[in-house]
């Protein structure tokens, strides 16, 4: 076996709904200011009983559940997130502790809202080169700590969530290859700093970067794996705002593509977006098995990260 592939999705999301009337009643905003802006209609917020591993945790469970396999069988477990508040244990090394899993390598990867991609690129690169026999991926962030629910710039963008997905070795290509790189320069038009962290952005900045230098980009990734924008089935693109995801995708040309827009019903998740997105594109069916899609990450660092995977 030379390739890898994704052997099964599970995401999570926590029960607590927040609307944007809710938010209406904390800051100066309205239900239509905020779809007009990013399209977001609500989103889901975790509470002090569930930290980021815990949101990780449960959409590895499911992962592993569709899978068919047994926390046993995973070797290598990568946790991207940026939102871990505690330095040790690792996210990755309490998922496996909560999980009952054996004596798999554990690492965390922060690249903020590009960390599934990167994370997934990583399984791919260890499955591919012996060093693991089977992988969790993990996307998981818990916005709703970081946020200052003040400033209304940015506590209407975020939610929390989790998404994961079992990468394993397999005779065809599912995972194409990576295409990742950053622009260091301007790191600092996304933020999570301070004492306690803030998330904070400079969003006309981001909007320009994502809508006019990454769809050239996301073009490249499809010619990496072989395949046009044509053929892709879906399109799963960091889900940072719907004013961007809209006009990206019509820009890589993916003309038959369903485009993710889970950013509609759970805000900006962050590492977690692509995997829960894709997650839920799968568990409704709305993409056949075996069909090209196109996951692109970027955001923080001025980061980013694709490949074209094939669908389980």
């Amino acid at each position: 076996m030379t390739g890898t592939r994704i052997a099964a999705l599970g995401h999570y999301q926590p029960a607590k709904v927040l609307t944007n009337h809710d938010l209406a009643a904390l800051v100066d905003t309205s239900d239509e200011w905020i779809r007009s802006r990013v399209g977001i209609r609500t989103r889901h917020v975790a509470g002090p009983e569930e930290p980021v591993d815990e949101l990780a945790a449960q959409a590895g469970a499911k992962a592993l559940a569709s899978a068919g396999v047994v926390p046993g069988d995973i070797d290598l477990v990568l946790v991207a997130t940026s939102t871990a508040i505690d330095r040790s244990p690792n996210m990755a090394a309490r998922v496996a502790a909560k999980l009952g899993m054996g004596s798999p390598a554990t690492m965390d990867v922060n690249v903020v809202c590009s960390g599934f991609t990167h994370a997934l690129a990583v399984a791919d690169h260890a499955v591919r080169a012996g060093s693991a026999g089977r992988a969790l991926v993990i996307g998981a962030d818990k916005m709703a700590e970081i946020t200052d629910w003040t400033d209304r710039s940015t506590c209407v963008l975020v939610g929390d969530g989790a998404g994961a997905a079992v990468v394993e070795a397999s005779e065809e290509e599912g995972i194409g290859p990576v295409l990742w790189g950053s622009v260091p320069e301007m790191g600092h038009a996304v933020r999570i700093e301070g004492t306690p962290p803030r998330f904070a952005q400079e969003g006309q900045s981001v909007y320009r970067w994502a809508t006019t230098q990454l769809p050239p980009i996301a073009r490249k990734v499809c010619e990496k794996a072989g395949v046009t924008p044509e053929e892709l089935a879906a399109v799963v693109l960091h889900q940072a705002n719907l004013r961007i995801i809209e006009p990206v995708a019509a820009k890589i040309g993916a003309v038959n593509a369903v485009v993710a827009r889970d950013v509609v019903d759970s805000g900006n998740t962050s590492a977690a977006s692509i995997p829960m997105a894709l997650s839920k594109l799968v568990e409704r069916r709305e993409i056949p098995s075996g069909a090209p899609v196109l996951l692109f990450g970027f955001g923080g660092n001025l980061s980013y990260a694709g490949q074209v995977v094939r669908c389980p």
